[in-house]
């Protein structure tokens, strides 16, 4: 019997959206399928103090090995994916908890001489058009309201052949909820015409049969026939809610796996869904290593290669259409040859609107949900973790472990708002309360190496600074003071200083830290450097990188660190150079701050009008005083002969504000 916490997921990894969850046993088999309208919340209950936990979830929990989910767009999803997964799959604790009914269709008896709508459930039967699957509840609110639109028969032979005898029809006939066929008020052929009506609405031709209802209320307007305009109108609102759109469920004759991806640099998560006659009978998710160099359309190419080309029965598992985001490299080719595989015609194809394109959508949500996942369970798991700082440790032949290891990157546009940023990872987890941002001016913003210098000589700066601030507190931080109280520790701005440093760049960005910590006598950390185009770590005085495999954990935890000091630095750079490009005269005047700024270019519409504006008009504007004003029209008449009335632009849109 299995521990559950032994393969508890995280909560932050559960999403809170809509899904469908299964529950592994040791050997993979699905032991249970279930739906959620909030995945974290349902999940979390099964992990619940076991004492609380029914007998059967109590059992099937400790039976089962491993949890996974697949998030979807609504509440009608998840119900319609569980079902198709609890009859693929039959779990054995779903029969244990669910009775032996099966899910609801609406069904269509067309081979009957009157087709009959009536709820199904079990095998189905030939001649009989099914529509669902749906809950107990939505199904009966399906069925009632297409009735008034769609007056099939729906009573029971037993009720029909009574109504036959007697000449009466049964109460749905008397309140138009039945052609009554039984009585002859329509004739065999048409109400086999209204059946086959009902089924095309419900096949999705909804918008032919709204359509045409639309147009009869018009013309019932015109004639001024108020009371049948009144009906078409409640027949359209009644079919407008049956159908419900629904990004799961296709038409029936669709059979096409939908491709998505989530990707970065190195690797790529690809979640496929499989649907066969409109439904979605399976999903299959890769995470894989990018091709070094290969585009994102030699992505596809691979891809389908690799899924298609090795299966057995090449001709069962290709299904007439591939839907992926991007066409991959020979397309045409491609799609021969797969066609060959398959013995008929295979269509590649990028869906750009209506329910296939919002499918990829949820397909491509299941792709980035995967990626989060993959990437917080490597780098959250204490062993791969351990494995990448020893890796890293014995790569470098550094004489200590690793337990912080500092990053930072350079971010600017042309040389201009030139920042960096600071990310801190201690035992191979960031430590966000840690991060650090800086500003570089003057000669340090001259190049790269310059900040580079200028950045680790202030972080590191600042660190000896503590240092001898520590020293010289009295009493001693730690320590007991005269009173007999417990002295609190000096905290600074830095930490402790880390192991390592890692810079993001090649030789000249680490020779440039290496010389900052060298000129001041810092000799006890070590200086490494990422560069981003072949991922090579270089060592200063080295005239060749240190090659770690594309595999190690080392690498990836370098990488990760790099894309989050990167991340860092672009954010901070962006919120400067944000407040930094919006230029005006208004700035220059006493008193006139921003949110009067805002009220005064909203109140005449730009500023080339409030130039233009007198004493009295300017004074109109919200929060605009006598002597406010008079300071405004005397700054916008000195700028306009000092510069011949320049227009101010906003340089992070481009706006020009007059």
């Amino acid at each position: 019997m299995a521990d559950p916490s032994t393969y508890r997921p995280k909560t932050g990894e559960i999403p809170t959206d809509p899904g469908v969850y299964r529950f592994r046993d040791e050997h993979g088999r699905i032991i249970y399928v279930g739906k959620a309208k909030n995945l974290r919340s349902r999940l979390n209950s099964y992990f619940a103090n076991p004492a609380t936990l029914l007998p059967k979830t109590h059992a099937m929990v400790h039976h089962a090995a491993s949890v996974q989910w697949t998030i979807v767009g609504s509440e009608l999803e998840a119900l319609q994916l569980e079902y198709t997964w609890i009859k693929e799959f039959a779990p054995r604790y779903n029969l244990a908890f669910r009775d032996d009914k099966t899910y609801p269709y609406l069904a269509v008896s067309m081979s009957e001489k009157y087709p009959r709508v009536q709820v199904m459930r079990g095998e189905r039967r030939k001649g009989t058009k099914y529509f669902g699957p749906y809950t107990a509840g939505a199904i009966r609110e399906t069925m009632d309201t297409l009735l008034r639109v769609f007056p099939v028969r729906s009573c029971s032979p037993g009720v029909l052949r009574r109504a036959e005898r007697s000449g009466r029809p049964c109460l749905l006939g008397y309140i138009d909820k039945c052609a009554a066929p039984c009585v002859g008020r329509i004739s065999e052929e048409d109400h086999k015409a209204l059946a086959q009506d009902f089924c095309d609405f419900m096949g999705g031709e909804a918008k032919r049969f709204i359509n045409t209802l639309e147009k009869q209320m018009k013309e019932a307007v015109a004639e001024l026939d108020y009371e049948q305009a009144a009906r078409l109108r409640d027949d359209i609102i009644a079919l407008k809610k049956v159908f419900e759109r629904n990004a799961v469920v296709l038409t029936e004759d669709t059979n096409a796996d939908i491709f998505a991806v989530e990707q970065d640099e190195l690797e790529a998560a690809v979640q496929v869904f499989y649907v066969r006659g409109g439904r979605i009978r399976g999903q299959r998710g890769w995470v894989v290593e990018k091709v070094e160099d290969a585009s994102d359309a030699e992505l596809w190419e691979h891809l389908m290669q690799q899924v298609y080309g090795a299966e057995e029965s090449q001709q069962d598992n290709i299904p007439r259409q591939i839907l992926l985001p991007e066409l991959p490299a020979n397309h045409e080719y491609l799609a021969e040859w797969l066609g060959g595989l398959r013995q008929g015609k295979v269509s590649i194809k990028v869906p750009q609107r209506g329910e296939k394109a919002a499918l990829m959508d949820t397909v491509q949500a299941n792709a980035r949900q995967a990626m989060v996942l993959h990437k917080s369970r490597r780098a959250g798991d204490l062993t791969t973790r351990s494995l990448a700082l020893a890796e890293l440790q014995e790569a470098l032949d550094l004489p200590m472990p690793l337990l912080r290891i500092e990053c930072y990157d350079i971010s600017h546009v042309q040389g201009t708002n030139v920042v960096a940023s600071m990310v801190v990872v201690e035992d191979g987890l960031a430590k966000k309360g840690e991060y650090r941002k800086f500003a570089i001016t003057g000669d340090a913003a001259i190049d790269d190496t310059a900040s580079m210098y200028d950045v680790i000589s202030r972080r590191f700066k600042n660190y000896l600074a503590e240092q001898e601030e520590r020293a010289n507190a009295a009493p001693a931080s730690g320590q007991i003071d005269a009173g007999g109280e417990v002295a609190e520790p000096v905290r600074g701005k830095f930490a402790y200083p880390p192991n390592l440093v890692v810079v993001d760049g090649g030789v000249p960005q680490v020779n440039a830290a290496s010389r900052a910590l060298a000129d001041l006598g810092i000799t006890d950390v070590a200086v490494v450097g990422l560069a981003k185009r072949l991922e090579e770590v270089w060592v200063p005085d080295s005239d060749f990188p240190v090659i770690l495999p594309r595999s190690s954990e080392g690498l990836y935890l370098l990488q990760r660190i790099r894309d989050e000091a990167h991340r860092f630095a672009i954010t901070f750079h962006r919120a400067k150079r944000g407040k930094a490009m919006t230029a005006s005269v208004l700035d220059a005047v006493q008193g006139l701050g921003p949110a009067k700024q805002k009220a005064l270019l909203s109140h005449f519409g730009s500023l080339k009008k409030v130039r233009a504006a007198s004493l009295e008009e300017l004074g109109q504007a919200k929060g605009i005083g006598p002597a406010l004003a008079a300071a405004i029209h005397s700054a916008l008449s000195a700028d306009a002969a000092a510069d011949g009335a320049a227009p101010a632009v906003n340089m992070t849109t481009g706006e020009i504000l007059d």
